[in-house]
C-alpha cells in the first residue's frame, strides 16, 4: 500500500500516543477519586552526643545525653487536595510521630501554621495538632532524641478520611520534587522521539512529487491580462517542477483569448489543441465548444493618479463620472484637474466586469488616443482605451487628473497612483462573500472540450485549479476556487 511509509507509520503512533495521553488524563481526572495524602521524609538523622571527635559532642558535659541524636523530619500536604482540620480520624490530635526506640527530648518547629505550644510529646512520640494544609503546604520539625541510634525507625500515623499518610523518599536537599512525574517524562521522550524522528525523514527524503500527471510539451495561456501575473508564477514553478514541460504565457485579453481559443479548437483535426484561456468572468455566449473551469475568486479596484488626493467615492459618483456629468476633480472635492477615464478595450475581462458590477451599463465611446487630449470635441471628458492592465497602470500613474481600473494584486507596489474605495469598502480577499463590495468576480480557464487525460493542458490545469498552484495564487491576492470557503462562493457564481 503507498501510504505505509516510515513517516506514516510514526506520525500514525504519535498520534495514536497523543490521543491515548489525553484520553487517560480525561479518565483519570474524571474517574478516580482525588485523593487526600500527607506524606513524611526524614531529612537530617545525626548523632550529636559523645563522639570520636571532641568538637561534635555537643551534650558530653550532661548527663543521659552520650546517645542524643537529631532528627529533622518533614511533613508535607502531597495530594491533589487541601485538608482541613475536619479530615483527621483522631479526636484528640492530628497525626502522631513514634520514634519507636529512642525517646524524644525535645521539639523545635520551622514553616509550621500552627504553635509549639499545642505540640506534646510523651516517651518516643510526639502528638500533632490537627493541622488544615493546603496543597503543597509543609512544615518541619527538629526533634532531639536520646535512647537509641542513628536510623531507628521513625512513623507517622493518624489517619486521614478519604486519604491516607505515607513515608516520602527524600530527594534533593533543597526539598524540590521532580517538575515532572515518571509517567509524564517517559510519555514526552516517547513523543519527542516520535517527532524528531519523522522530522529527520522529511529534512533528508527529498521526495516532493511533482505536480500530478506530468507531462512534457508545449502549452500556451492566453487570455486575461489582469491574471497574467499569477499564471507566469504558476508557469514558473510548474517548469520547475516537471522536466520538459514548456508553458508560454501570452495574455491579449480574455474576450481575445476566448476567440483564440476557438478558432484554433475548431481548426484541429482531433483532439483540444494546447491552449488554455482565462477570462475575468464567464465567456461570451456562442462558444458552446468551450469547456470551463472555475479557478478563483478575484477582486479588482479603481485606481486613482497620485495627484487626487481622495481615497473614497461613492458608488454614485462613479457612475456619474463614467457618464461624463462630472469633469473636473474640483466637484468630488479635488484638485482643479480634468477627469481623465483611462480604460480597457473592448477584449477587456476586467472592463467587462466594471461595467456589469460597478457600472450597471457599458462605459462612455472612446474620445481620445494618447488619454490626455480630447479627439472629439463633443465628448464631456477623456476616455482612452488601452491592450493591457500594465498599460492602463502606467498611465494613471503618469497622467494628471486619471482614474482607471484594475485586478487587486496588479496595483501592489506601483508608484505615482492609490487605489480607492467604493462607499467607504476597501477589496479585501478576507471579506470576501460578507462585504457588499461590487467589483469582483470569479476567474475562469477554458479548453477546447475535453483535454485528454493524459496531456499538458490537463495536468496544468489541474495544477492550476486543484493542485499546487493554490498556494501561489493565494499568494498574489485572490481566493482559490478549491478552498472551502471559495467552493461555497465559486458555486454562487
Amino acid at each position: 500500500m503507498d501510504w505505509v511509509s516510515p513517516e506514516n507509520v510514526i506520525a500514525v503512533l504519535t498520534a495514536l500516543l497523543g490521543v491515548a495521553v489525553t484520553f487517560g488524563v480525561l479518565l483519570i481526572e474524571r474517574r478516580v477519586p482525588r485523593r487526600k495524602r500527607i506524606g513524611y521524609r526524614v531529612q537530617l538523622d545525626t548523632p550529636v552526643g559523645e563522639r570520636d571527635d571532641a568538637r561534635l559532642g555537643l551534650f558530653n558535659e550532661q548527663q543521659d545525653m552520650a546517645d542524643a541524636t537529631l532528627v529533622l523530619l518533614r511533613i508535607e500536604n502531597d495530594g491533589a487536595v487541601s485538608i482541613g482540620r475536619e479530615d483527621y480520624n483522631l479526636d484528640t490530635h492530628g497525626l502522631t510521630i513514634d520514634f519507636t526506640t529512642r525517646a524524644v527530648r525535645a521539639v523545635a518547629l520551622t514553616h509550621a501554621p500552627f504553635s509549639a505550644a499545642t505540640v506534646d510529646h510523651r516517651g518516643s512520640e510526639v502528638l500533632l495538632p490537627k493541622v488544615a494544609l493546603n496543597r503543597g503546604q509543609y512544615f518541619k520539625l527538629l526533634v532531639l532524641l536520646t535512647g537509641g541510634g542513628v536510623g531507628s525507625p521513625v512513623s507517622v500515623s493518624g489517619g486521614i478520611r478519604d486519604g491516607d499518610v505515607h513515608p516520602n523518599h527524600s530527594t534533593t536537599f533543597d526539598d524540590k520534587p521532580p517538575t515532572f512525574s515518571r509517567a509524564a517524562r517517559a510519555v514526552t521522550v516517547t513523543l519527542t522521539a516520535c517527532v524528531i524522528a519523522l522530522a529527520s525523514i522529511i529534512v533528508v527524503r527529498d521526495d516532493t512529487p511533482p505536480p500530478m500527471g506530468c507531462t512534457t510539451g508545449t502549452l500556451t495561456v492566453t487570455g486575461s491580462t489582469a491574471f497574467a501575473p499569477v499564471v507566469q508564477d504558476l508557469a514558473k514553478q510548474y517548469e520547475e517542477d516537471c522536466d520538459g514541460a514548456t508553458v508560454v504565457v501570452d495574455p491579449h485579453g480574455s474576450t481575445a483569448g476566448i476567440r483564440e481559443l476557438a478558432d484554433k479548437g475548431a481548426k484541429t483535426a482531433q483532439g483540444s489543441p494546447a491552449l488554455v484561456a482565462l477570462s475575468d468572468g464567464r465567456k461570451p455566449g456562442g462558444y458552446p465548444q468551450l469547456r470551463e473551469n472555475m479557478v478563483a475568486v478575484s477582486l479588482y479596484t479603481l485606481v486613482l493618479n497620485d495627484g487626487i488626493r481622495l481615497e473614497n467615492l461613492r458608488l454614485a459618483d462613479i457612475r456619474r463620472l463614467y457618464r461624463g456629468d462630472i469633469t473636473n476633480w474640483k466637484t468630488l472635492g479635488g484638485p482643479d484637474l480634468p477627469v481623465r477615464l483611462v480604460s480597457r478595450d473592448a477584449n477587456s475581462g476586467t472592463r467587462e466586469v466594471f461595467q456589469r458590477r460597478v457600472l450597471g451599463r457599458n462605459e462612455p465611446a472612446n474620445s481620445s488616443r494618447d488619454c490626455a487630449h480630447k479627439d472629439d470635441p463633443d465628448a464631456p471628458v477623456v476616455r482612452c482605451e488601452l491592450d493591457s492592465t500594465e498599460q492602463v497602470l502606467t498611465t494613471v500613474a503618469a497622467l494628471p487628473g486619471a482614474i482607471g481600473y484594475t485586478e487587486l494584486r496588479s496595483g501592489t507596489g506601483l508608484e505615482g497612483l492609490h487605489r480607492i474605495a467604493i462607499d467607504g469598502r476597501r477589496p479585501n480577499v478576507d471579506e470576501i462573500g460578507t462585504s457588499p463590495y461590487p467589483y469582483r468576480e470569479i476567474e475562469y480557464a477554458y479548453t477546447y472540450g475535453q483535454p485528454p487525460a493524459d496531456s499538458l493542458t490537463s495536468s496544468f490545469l489541474t495544477y492550476l485549479t486543484h493542485g499546487g498552484g493554490q498556494a501561489i495564487i493565494s499568494t498574489h491576492g485572490h481566493l482559490p476556487c478549491a478552498t472551502p470557503k471559495g467552493l461555497k462562493i465559486c458555486g454562487e457564481g
